[in-house]
């Protein structure tokens, strides 16, 4: 069966974008993001670097985690403020919402409908692993579905801002098992950690 990850980017203070939700990593972020950083997207995660940074960086592995990612509306939105219609056309690309009544892309598919039972019928399919890239609105209503987290930790604290999951998702303190790690020189961070069940 196919597995949820929760691959996101948060600050020690487990924030994943300032309070007013923009790109922390855009032009006017204060997100920075060091070649290291970069480097080990490049070779271990290939297919979460957007399409016009895999093409900067001359990327065309495919990955081999991947092959579907999951995005909320407001996340989706950042992309479509700057032109971009479907910034991962290398996978399936599922954006939930109840608001957008059409695609703007024919590649990129709406989905209204209720984002646990959607993340299930996922995992019964064939392919690879399911990635989702947020927003916390939506990963606090996938947080039962979440298989595996990786959080690509930066050495900065923000103070306020959109935390890792909505405030709205449900108290259930859940146990992870740390199962893979890399420290980088910048003070990056890349943990892994899989959800303890039973």
């Amino acid at each position: 069966m196919r597995k949820l990850t929760y691959f996101a980017a948060a600050t020690l203070d487990g924030f994943i974008a300032g309070p007013d939700g923009a790109d922390p990593t855009g032009p006017n972020g204060f997100w920075p993001v060091p070649a290291d950083y970069v480097e080990h997207l490049v070779a271990e995660y290939p297919e979460t670097l957007p399409h016009q940074a895999r093409q900067a960086l001359s990327v065309t592995a495919p990955g081999t985690h991947f092959d579907t990612v999951l995005e909320g509306r407001r996340s989706y939105g950042i992309g479509l403020a700057a032109g971009t219609t479907d910034a991962f056309p290398h996978l399936r690309h599922l954006v939930f919402s109840r608001t957008l009544a059409e695609s703007p892309d024919p590649a990129v598919q709406i989905v209204a409908s209720d984002p646990s039972a959607t993340v299930r019928e996922l995992k019964r399919q064939e392919g690879k692993g399911i990635w989702l890239i947020g927003g916390a609105e939506l990963a606090g209503a996938l947080y039962a579905e979440i298989d595996t987290l990786i959080l690509k930790l930066a050495p900065l604290t923000i103070g306020n801002g959109i935390p890792l999951f909505s405030r709205n998702a449900a108290f259930d303190p859940t146990a992870w098992a740390l199962t893979d790690h890399a420290a980088l020189r910048s003070g990056a961070m890349f943990l892994t950690y899989t959800r303890v069940t039973g």
